[in-house]
């Protein structure tokens, strides 16, 4: 059950991911002159996809909870969730029951827009399409058979579904009513409770459900929908989601700050680049469990005091009726969107208490941390790993993204195939369900990046990566379905050694690396990405551009060209592997701002355009443009002497003599 559950809630992401397109409309609406047609027209698209979160509800459960993610499921979900709406429309409820319209009970009237009777569809239609979804019907019925049978079965079940509800939903909607009002009755109080056990549920996973009952119309609270659309009471709409922003923003970054401060001398540097990129997620975007994830299970007693100081916050928040709302999370994005909005009552001063969250996050951290001799990131001793805690590899090769090199060392230290039962994803999480859990490589993991990890139980585990998973577990999906071999060579007596120079390389010579560009130096431990930073692809350096204009570093061959065109395999005279790689996460831009201008084995000297970018339109879409120079093959270099620069140098410049082992 707690898996069925941890599946629904991952599946509830898809349709909450569209919520973000709903805010932003609706945002800048109000944001215009009320006058403007424009501003009506912009808050018409918003409350279109607002008023119809139970839809999107079916379809999204439908599709996330079914075997393979076909579209057939989603298909059948929307049919599953239609023909209740219909069936039980006042006007049929007449019909059917023979009575007048006036008399039909109003919970009828609320089925439409109810959040419970989506997700009832959702469930049952992707039931049906996991059991039914590859029947085979005799010859005369075939065209019906397999996934065309599944939407078909879905509205008759949903018809049994309709004549059930036709007799229970009055006293359901009435005890939801009746629940949702004796929490609203409680306010300030009610809201701190929810915000106290919002995050104590987060580590399972089902804090989605408890979100749902505040967040949506599942019981007539529906704070989110109401306070975008409008609706409700000023002060009072949007008291479960307002303290959070406080807590987001400022109170987990401050929290970080003292785990940094109170982290051992020798792993500041690393600790304070995990804090520093957790905090960033949080002040921004409200995304959290990189942050909690960090601390969650090695000093859980913090955890509980951060929930206590959720649970404070939101029902401070809801005491004095400062209200700002959220979409997705709440972070600075959401903030500034919801803030203009009529419904929204002194939302600056959540600013002011944000402050105040702060001061008593850290203190109340770093007080926790030296009390109770609290295992923190960074206070925990460096432990010396052996090879048999991360010798442990699948093969990768020029063309691999961050993504799937990610993805690789997961697999791996997971062990592969033959332990993998089920990947999926949520916002920031793997949750995988492997066949035995004790197989999992932990060292491995953390040497993959990871965030932080949860093991559930036997064959649960989350593995906690940030909020570009998505990338990352399409690319796992793909290894698990081509069964990708993996090779642990600590772990067997009978494998080789592992080759430590590429016999095809010309050792004892040198190679001599240039500038890819116009612009500032940087150490490649300055690059704004952990994967780069830590050197987990290679060892190189960086160039923050002034220009669009990028060059060879080296005379050699052009090994591959990307398909998303931001970055470019080459290698030396000498042997040795280089990554040119344009930009930070700018794979997601599907090279529209690269104009490539060399071929898969062109052979170049340094200095030779490798590609023009556009500076501005990676700038625009959010992205870093620094361009990055990375040797791969790294077994294979024997020191690498650096040239004393400035760090303002031009295209061409000598940066640094690598010696071929």
């Amino acid at each position: 059950m707690k898996a069925y559950l941890q599946r629904m809630g991952r599946s509830l992401q898809l349709p909450v991911a569209v919520l973000p397109a709903a805010a932003l409309l609706v945002g800048i609406g109000h944001w215009l002159p009320q006058k403007w047609a424009a501003a009506q027209f912009l808050q018409s698209g918003g409350n279109a996809i607002l008023t119809n979160l139970a839809l999107l509800f079916a379809g999204g459960l439908a599709l996330g909870m079914s075997k393979d993610k076909d579209g057939a499921s989603a298909l059948a979900g929307l049919v599953a969730f239609i023909v209740p709406v219909y069936v039980l429309d006042p006007a049929q409820v007449s019909t059917l029951l023979g009575i007048k319209l006036s008399a039909v009970d109003p919970a009828f009237a609320a089925i439409k827009g109810n959040v419970l009777i989506g997700i009832i569809a959702g469930l049952v239609a992707a039931a049906l399409y996991n059991r039914f979804h590859e029947t085979k019907l005799p010859m005369a019925l075939s065209f019906f058979s397999g996934k065309r049978l599944v939407p078909i079965l879905a509205s008759l079940v949903m018809l049994v579904v309709s004549l059930v509800l036709l007799f229970v939903w009055p006293p359901l909607y009435e005890a939801l009513v009746s629940f949702a009002k004796f929490i609203v009755g409680l306010g300030a109080v009610g809201a701190g409770l929810y915000g106290f056990f919002n995050r104590l549920l987060i580590p399972t996973g089902l804090h989605q459900a408890l979100n749902s009952v505040f967040w949506f119309n599942v019981a007539g609270i529906n704070d989110i929908g109401k306070f975008w659309a409008g609706e409700g009471v000023k002060g009072v709409t949007g008291m479960y989601q307002a303290g959070f922003f406080p807590v987001m923003m400022f109170g987990l970054p401050a929290g970080a700050y003292a785990i940094y401060k109170n982290a051992r001398p020798e792993r500041k540097r690393e600790t304070a680049s995990l804090m520093l990129a957790g905090a960033f997620a949080s002040f921004f975007t409200g995304v959290t469990e990189p942050l909690e994830f960090s601390f969650m299970f090695v000093a859980w007693p913090l955890y509980v005091i951060h929930a206590v100081f959720t649970g404070i916050s939101l029902a401070f928040a809801a005491f004095m009726h400062w209200t700002a709302g959220f979409t997705f999370s709440a972070g600075l994005v959401d903030f500034v969107l919801s803030s203009h909005l009529p419904i929204a009552n002194m939302p600056y001063m959540l600013l002011v208490q944000g402050l105040v969250m702060a001061v008593i996050y850290y203190f109340g951290f770093d007080f926790a941390i030296k009390k109770f001799n609290l295992m923190t990131p960074g206070r925990e001793p460096v432990e010396e790993t052996t090879d048999a805690d991360t010798d442990i590899e699948v093969a990768t090769d020029s063309s691999d993204d961050k993504y799937t090199v990610t993805a690789k060392k997961v697999y791996a230290a997971i062990g592969g195939k033959d332990n993998i039962t089920d990947i999926e994803n949520c916002t920031t999480r793997l949750r995988l369900q492997l066949k035995d859990t004790d197989k999992v490589n932990k060292a491995a993991i953390r040497g993959a990046g990871a965030v932080g990890m949860n093991v559930l139980d036997k064959t649960n585990i989350q593995i906690v990566i940030g909020t570009e998973v998505q990338f990352v577990a399409d690319a796992l999906t793909k290894l698990f379905e081509t069964g990708a071999p993996i090779s642990n060579v600590a772990n067997s007596p009978a494998a080789p050694a592992k080759p430590i120079v590429d016999p095809n390389i010309n050792s004892g010579a040198v190679d001599t690396f240039y500038s890819v560009a116009q612009g500032q130096l940087l150490d490649i431990e300055q690059v704004s990405d952990p994967t780069f930073a830590q050197k987990m692809l290679g060892d190189g350096y960086a160039i923050e551009p002034v220009n669009g204009e990028v060059v060879s570093p080296i005379d050699g061959e052009i090994l591959t060209i990307f398909p998303t065109k931001h970055a470019i395999g080459l290698k030396t005279t000498d042997g040795l592997e280089v990554l040119v790689h344009m930009g930070l996460d700018t794979v997601e831009l599907k090279g529209a701002p690269f104009d490539i201008k060399v071929k898969q084995g062109q052979k170049v000297k340094h200095g030779d355009v490798l590609a023009n970018a556009d500076l501005q339109a990676i700038k625009d879409a959010g992205k870093k443009s620094t361009m990055i120079v990375i040797v791969t093959n790294m077994p294979n270099v024997a020191y690498m002497k650096f040239a004393e620069l400035d760090r303002s140098i031009a295209a061409n410049n000598e940066v640094v003599k690598v010696t071929v082992k």
